[in-house]
Formats: structure tokens, C-alpha cells, sequence
């Protein structure tokens, strides 16, 4: 078993748990065990670096927002120190991170005479970390913006997309060419919205600044998924509507939407047709499903 799920094992069914010197990697375990087989309202301290990754993790950020949006996890950002060892923490029992960084493993300690003066250490350093500002929404917030601002469709298949993922951090991470403006443009695609749409409302619930998404609509046209038709708009700079090349982007259930995204996007070659070809029904894509 890794450390996350050893983690994972050993918080689930507990309540009011705090954890400190907390890492992505078990952030995103915490918030799994929370939601689905923890109780009371958790409190975790994070290294500042990983409050401030939080911001720039599509889906961990937003499941970490949503966590404190429903007052199932408060999250402080630590400090560093020696005293920065992950701990966690609740009645009775203190479960520690030990070992070298490529061998760590988890060291329980349940002994009444040692563990409620431990859990109290681990109270007091949470309580001594500053209040954490996450950067990204929670998922509540940014899928009724979608409604808004797209429409029913987008952001079911959004929350449907989101809760294939869970909480990991790598899923989605903007460190490759693939990450979350990819989902998000080509979502937009497969249901024609407007690139300014998507991109604006991404910007306005903060996901990402909106420059940011040129480059994911450029890799997924270089690759023939998706295709971006001009709309007359007036006066001013053009616009574009966004719309799906491969079938695969508009007739695959949401559910497996980002796996079948992603593959399409890794067997195609930037600059060439990619693997779909370009589509002649012109109809819009609530027609052509039939």
C-alpha cells in the first residue's frame, strides 16, 4: 500500500481529526477519508507552498475550497521547522509520518499515557498556523456559474467529470500540455459555446485567467479535436464558437469524457489533421447526438 492509503485506512470512521505539516499528496487523501468516511469537522495545516498549489490545481483546489465551503475541513497554512512532521490527530490516538522521503510509512500511537499530550501538540500547532486563502472555487460555486454563464449541460457534465476524478492532485496538473483548460475548452466544444464564454466565465469564478486558455484551444485544434468557426459580433474583435472534430467529443458519455479526451489527445500529432478528421454536419451537437 502507499502512504496515501495507509493514511486514508487510518483516518476513516475517525472524527474531528487535525492534521499538520500536511502534503499534497495526503491533503488529497484527507479529503477523500473526510468525505466519505470521516465525521465532525476536521482541521488541517499545510506547508504555505502547498496552500499557495492549491490555487493552480484544478481539482484539488476545488475540492479543498468545497470542503471549507461545507465546513467539513478548516485549512491553515503552516510554518516550517523542525516541528513541521505530518500529524494526525483525534480522541485518543496520534498517527505520525516517519521515515525517509522515498520510504515513508505511518507510526500509530495510541497509549493513553502518551497520546492525549501528543494530540493537544498537534492542536496547538494547528492553531498557531495563519488562515488559508485557496484560489480556487469550490466546485459548488464554480459549477452554478457555469449555469449561469454556459448552460445545464456543460456543468452537468462538469460535476459528472469531477466526481470521476475525486480529490487527486495529478489528474488534471498544469505542469504537461494536458491539464485543466484542456478539459475545460474542449467541454465547451462539445456543447458549441463561444471561446469568450468559457474563457470569461473561468476567469470570473477563478479558475485561470482567461489569456491562459488561447494555448489549450491552439494544442486542441493542432491535434483536429476541436475547431473554432468565426462568429460575427459586431464591431470589435472576433469571436469564435467552439465545436468538437471528433466525434468521440460529443458522443461518449460524460463520465468517460476526460479519459477518451485525453487519449484522443495523446495519439494525435500537433500540426497534422489528428486522428478525427474534420466533421461536416454542421448541426449543433444537441442534433447530432441522435
Amino acid at each position: 500500500m502507499s502512504l496515501a492509503a495507509d493514511v486514508e485506512a487510518a483516518l476513516a470512521g475517525r472524527d474531528d481529526v487535525v492534521a499538520v505539516g500536511v502534503g499534497t499528496d495526503l491533503l488529497a487523501a484527507l479529503l477523500s477519508t473526510r468525505r466519505a468516511r470521516g465525521g465532525g469537522r476536521w482541521r488541517a495545516a499545510c506547508p504555505p507552498t502547498v496552500v499557495d498549489d492549491l490555487g493552480r490545481a484544478f481539482v484539488l483546489g476545488s475540492a479543498a475550497a468545497e470542503a471549507r465551503a461545507q465546513g467539513t475541513v478548516a485549512l491553515r497554512a503552516g510554518t516550517g521547522g523542525r516541528s513541521s512532521r505530518t500529524l494526525f490527530a483525534s480522541d485518543g490516538r496520534v498517527d505520525a509520518v516517519v521515515g525517509p522521503a522515498d520510504d515513508r510509512t505511518l507510526l500509530t500511537d495510541a497509549d493513553p499515557d502518551r497520546a492525549p499530550a501528543a494530540a493537544e501538540a498537534v492542536d496547538a500547532r494547528f492553531e498557531a498556523a495563519d488562515t488559508a486563502t485557496i484560489r480556487m472555487p469550490s466546485r459548488t460555486r464554480l459549477l452554478s456559474a457555469a449555469r449561469g454563464t454556459l448552460d445545464d449541460r456543460f456543468a452537468d457534465d462538469l460535476a459528472t467529470v469531477l466526481s470521476t476524478l475525486g480529490t487527486g492532485p495529478a489528474p488534471l496538473d498544469r505542469s504537461g500540455a494536458f491539464d485543466d483548460r484542456t478539459l475545460l475548452v474542449a467541454l465547451a466544444a462539445r456543447h458549441d459555446h463561444l471561446f469568450a464564454d468559457v474563457r470569461e466565465w473561468a476567469d470570473d469564478v477563478g479558475i485561470a485567467p482567461k489569456q491562459t486558455f488561447s494555448a489549450a484551444r491552439r494544442a486542441l485544434e493542432e491535434r483536429g479535436l476541436v475547431e473554432s468557426i468565426k462568429v460575427p459580433m459586431g464591431v470589435g474583435r472576433p469571436n469564435y464558437r467552439l465545436r468538437a472534430v471528433d466525434e468521440t467529443l460529443y458522443r461518449v458519455d460524460a463520465g468517460r469524457f476526460l479519459p477518451a479526451l485525453r487519449e484522443l489527445f495523446e495519439a494525435a500529432d500537433p500540426g497534422r489533421a489528428g486522428v478525427g478528421g474534420r466533421r461536416i454536419d454542421d448541426r449543433p451537437v444537441w442534433d447530432r447526438r441522435r
